[in-house]
């Protein structure tokens, strides 16, 4: 299941379980949308894939025990920001490369 990591790596602002802003890639690397979508030009700095909505977990549980009271968020955050520059030259090469072709 997903850790739900707490924050956006690159400006560590918040992301609860419920935000709608939260962009994952397929290794879980979470960014906000405002970084996603500016700095990060939907390019992932670690491992050069594209980001999607992070789906939000039920808070309530309906069905099966499958919640966040069961299955909490993940509370440690990962806070790597990224280097603009050298992202920009890493992304460079693949941003008009659409994600599902990388």
């Amino acid at each position: 299941m997903l850790e739900l990591r707490p924050s956006c790596e690159h400006c560590d602002k918040a992301l609860p379980p419920h935000a709608t802003d939260a962009r994952i890639c397929s290794y879980e690397c979470t960014f906000c949308a405002d970084c996603v979508d500016g700095l990060l030009r939907n390019v992932c700095p670690n491992c050069g894939g594209g980001f999607m909505p992070r789906p939000v977990r039920p808070a309530r549980n309906w069905k099966g025990d499958n919640y966040l009271g069961k299955d909490p968020a993940r509370t440690e955050p990962k806070y790597r920001p990224v280097d603009p520059a050298a992202h920009a030259a890493f992304a460079a090469a693949i941003h008009a490369i659409p994600p599902q072709e990388r």
